[in-house]
């Protein structure tokens, strides 16, 4: 595998770039991160049960000394021969003033919207989803099929949901029902550990949401982490920790150590959606938790 970093100057976007060179990746097929911005959160989203003591213990621990609340939203995208799919949509206008930005990042990376055939989906939070509609509420990208876990669907889709998900995420649901159901046509639902395009294949990381779902790309030698491990620090330096940012804390914390163990293959590399220093990297054990090794 090949890996190339560039700097886009234009609008400070961030591209981090990996050829692929896998079984049934002919024609040159590369992934991209391209940055949507970052979120703002506020501190007892994330912590949850955790005291700020045991948060800063734990961002030391990761070699990472960052704002754990300003993570970066890195959208992934994958081009070959007659195929370009975004790894989620990225947040659209909609939702938070410091995203929003994958558009221009699309643009500098030379793709028009109406190019993008495929926009695969980990999950329906904002920051995933809300960007298939444009600035007037349109389809954001009119070509492109997506590609949602039938979980996930049922349980966004539900009317019932936004009774059961909790005051704080209430506008998540709203959002979301209203989204995939102006994007009906454009959808396509996948079972568990299907493969989803050719060389994509669903591993279902549930927790997070209901119907979170991480996917093995060209081969398994790249995943797609999405929110399965929501951050480089708390999320790999205690795993096993429950954190209020996951809809299901337990289920989420289960998840997690199996799903780190099979990152940490040395044949794999990873690309998780708010990780630091462009998202690609390696992850290694180091003790009872994990680290994230950027490259």
């Amino acid at each position: 595998m090949e890996l190339r970093r560039r700097d886009i100057l234009k609008g400070g976007l961030l591209l981090t770039t990996l050829g692929l060179a896998g079984r049934g990746w002919a024609g040159g097929p590369e992934l991209t991160v391209l940055s949507d911005g970052f979120l703002t959160l506020p501190p007892a989203f994330l912590y949850g049960p955790l005291s700020e003591e045991e948060v800063a213990a734990a961002i030391a621990e990761s070699g990472f000394p960052v704002d754990p609340l300003t993570p970066p939203c890195n959208v992934t995208l994958l081009r070959e021969a007659g195929r370009t799919v975004l790894f989620d949509a990225g947040a659209g206008p909609e939702f938070l003033p410091s995203t929003g930005d994958l558009p221009g990042a699309l643009e500098a990376a030379g793709i028009a919207p109406d190019e993008v055939t495929d926009i695969v989906l980990t999950h329906a939070h904002p920051d995933h989803l809300w960007g298939v509609l444009d600035d007037f509420g349109d389809p954001a990208f009119p070509e492109a099929v997506i590609h949602i876990s039938a979980t996930e669907h049922a349980y966004w889709s539900d009317p019932g949901t936004v009774e059961t998900i909790g005051e704080a995420r209430q506008s998540f649901a709203v959002g979301a029902a209203r989204r995939l159901s102006d994007v009906a046509d454009q959808l396509r639902v996948f079972e568990d550990d299907a493969e989803v395009l050719p060389g994509i294949t669903a591993l279902p990381t549930p927790g997070h949401t209901p119907g979170h779902t991480s996917f093995a790309v060209g081969g398994g030698e790249t995943v797609i982490v999405g929110d399965a491990i929501a951050n480089a620090h708390i999320a790999m330096v205690r795993p096993g920790v429950e954190t209020a940012n996951d809809q299901d804390p337990a289920r989420a914390a289960a998840t997690r150590p199996e799903f780190l163990a099979r990152l940490a293959q040395p044949t794999t590399r990873a690309i998780g959606f708010h990780w630091p220093a462009g998202g690609i990297g390696r992850v290694t054990q180091d003790g009872d938790g994990y680290r994230f090794l950027p490259e």
